[in-house]
């Protein structure tokens, strides 16, 4: 009975490492698209071999339901399941306005 117990609670905390989405702030770089924003999220590692802070961009096509979401925005964005053959993220919360 015992290493069913482990079992089960092996499996709920699988599920619970699955279910977690992963999030990732930005700045959203275009609006044109309808629903959709593209949001630059940049991240700072230091180099491997040298030390020195190295940045690195990556552009995510995310989903706007409203259209409220403009270039210059800072936002939070969450991943989801596929909704176009590029978006596979939801912008989740706006963080801060562009002026």
């Amino acid at each position: 009975m015992n290493a069913e117990n482990q079992n089960a609670a092996t499996a709920e905390q699988g599920q619970d490492e699955r279910g977690r989405r992963k999030t990732r702030v930005g700045v959203v770089v275009s609006d044109k698209g309808d629903k959709t924003v593209v949001v630059k999220v940049e991240r700072r590692f230091a180099h491997a071999l040298y030390g020195k802070q190295v940045t690195r961009s990556k552009k995510y096509h995310a989903h706007d339901e409203q259209n409220e979401y403009h270039v210059g925005d800072t936002v939070r964005i969450t991943e989801t399941r596929p909704l176009s053959k590029l978006k596979r993220w939801r912008v989740s919360e706006l963080i801060e306005r562009a002026r």
